[in-house]
């Protein structure tokens, strides 16, 4: 398969379909001496599924802090919607609709569920000022809470403070968080990390019934959720993407194997 090397220039990887949603064009950031992001150009299709994989020290979270504004590039730029949005802070790229798991993991231990989701609905519905009073009065904010809590499998510990809540399910309270705010685009920064095996399939389960329409793009390192989730893979080495394309051009592609080092890459299945 063609791709870049991780040493040669990006081109702009344009998906096969849709409108784009999120692109960089040639983002590099360092930091002194160091190039933690080389060139990278990607894009991201309306409704696309894209997972970001690389060897530790790939550079992975620092791309994903430029896409929220978490670091300022030191070139190139970042558009949401076709609109530059480089310059804006973390919290007006979430008002223009990209959302990050990341951003909303410190979660309120003595919160439950629905109060956590009704603090996000709320706040989306320009209510938060009176969200503690709307949360059993208001049946707009209650109906969206019990959806949510529904759809990612929190409807039984819905009352349970955060803290009590095993820690799957912390992570899919992150996650229907992140959802609440009806992001076009969502970035998943590892969700199923820490996750105990009992519990992961229900990870799974949820992060392959997000909602069709919402561009969303996947940071992991656990490759079944990768590969059962991806439509298209990028990776990145150093800094700089090596590859894109489907998950089948990217398990047999031997550059990938070889830059793993050993580690687990190819999908057999």
């Amino acid at each position: 398969m063609s791709g870049a090397t991780a040493s040669s220039p990006q081109p702009d990887l344009a998906p096969a379909r849709g409108e784009v949603v999120l692109r960089t064009h040639a983002l590099v950031k360092r930091f002194g001496g160091i190039e933690a992001t080389q060139q990278v150009s990607l894009s991201l299709a309306r409704g696309d599924r894209m997972a970001l994989i690389g060897p530790n020290g790939a550079g992975k979270t620092t791309l994903i802090n430029l896409l929220t504004g978490v670091l300022a590039p030191t070139s190139g730029r970042v558009e949401l919607h076709g609109q530059d949005i480089t310059p804006l802070a973390p919290h007006q790229r979430v008002g223009r609709g990209l959302a990050r798991t990341f951003q909303i993991n410190q979660l309120f231990g003595s919160m439950t569920a629905r109060q956590s989701l009704a603090v996000a609905v709320s706040g989306r519905l320009g209510r938060a000022h009176r969200f503690w009073r709307s949360i059993g009065r208001d049946t707009e904010l209650s109906a969206e809470c019990d959806a949510l809590l529904e759809r990612f499998r929190l409807a039984e510990e819905a009352d349970r403070p955060t803290l009590q809540l095993p820690y799957g399910k912390r992570r899919l309270l992150e996650i229907a968080l992140a959802v609440a705010l009806k992001p076009s685009v969502l970035l998943l920064d590892e969700p199923a990390a820490g996750v105990p095996a009992a519990e992961r399939q229900d990870i799974l389960d949820t992060v392959a019934a997000l909602p069709a329409e919402v561009s969303v793009l996947l940071i992991e390192h656990d490759m079944d959720l990768v590969f059962s989730f991806a439509s298209r893979i990028a990776v990145l080495v150093n800094g700089a993407l090596l590859t894109e394309g489907t998950p089948q051009a990217i398990a047999s592609d031997p550059r990938v194997r070889a830059v793993y080092l050993g580690e687990t890459v190819v999908h057999h299945g």
